[in-house]
């Protein structure tokens, strides 16, 4: 339960970090913040070796985190500048920091915070890996390890796409307001089965509320033009 108090809080801080770089320190800061009084080595780099469960992906030895995480730091300020696009750096990040393991505990939720950090430094708002996304998301990583971040760039625009549909609900137009997929059917020329199945294939951005895909009529006009090119 604190731990879940904490990460919240240290979601919320994200804000206040925004318009910094991202440094040494602030990775530190992150896994204190939300570890402090639940974990004996919190705000720390792991003094152990460890394994990933689930994958072949055997993590650095201890004795290279720090250097390993100082490159890390270095090429993401570099590439950053450069101006490289937002989804591809932060897939670069985001496997790259899973792939070092830097902490002997709480790797996810940190990198997750780390990505959310670098997505608000960018002007977009935070994304949210739920439970049904895990498998595709380990599967995304894994073809991390096996030369290609596409599938991890495509699942963070994915979930970037549920992000806005979400956000736009709230501050958007009647366009944007989100609704069952059988009462948007007659608005467009697809039916409520077809705009389900390409929900579940990840090729229409769309929630699941009450265990029904809904989603906007922008959201719709904006797939319809993308198919029509």
């Amino acid at each position: 339960m604190l731990e879940t108090v904490q990460h919240a809080r240290a979601f919320e801080e994200l804000l206040t970090r925004k318009g910094k770089p991202i440094r040494l320190p602030t990775i530190l800061e992150l896994h204190e913040a939300v570890f402090h009084g639940i974990k004996d080595d919190a705000g720390q780099w792991r003094r152990v070796n460890v394994r990933i469960a689930g994958t072949q992906h055997v993590p650095p030895r201890m004795e290279r985190v720090v250097s390993m995480m100082s490159e890390w730091i270095e090429s993401q300020a570099k590439r950053d500048t450069l101006g490289e696009d937002v989804f591809s750096l932060a897939a670069w990040m985001h496997f790259g920091f899973e792939s070092i393991h830097p902490f002997s505990d709480g790797n996810g939720r940190v990198g997750r915070l780390l990505l959310n950090l670098h997505f608000l430094k960018h002007n977009w708002p935070p994304v949210h890996i739920l439970p049904p996304d895990r498998s595709r998301y380990l599967t995304s990583l894994d073809m991390g390890h096996a030369g290609t971040l596409t599938d991890l760039v495509e699942f963070l625009e994915l979930a970037m796409g549920r992000s806005l549909l979400d956000l736009l609900d709230q501050v958007g137009t009647r366009e944007d307001e989100l609704r069952p997929l059988k009462k948007l059917a007659g608005k467009s020329p697809y039916s409520a089965k077809y705009l389900g199945l390409r929900a579940s294939q990840d090729r229409l951005p769309a929630l699941k509320v009450s265990g029904d895909w809904h989603t906007s009529e922008r959201a719709i006009r904006v797939y319809r033009e993308l198919v029509a090119r």
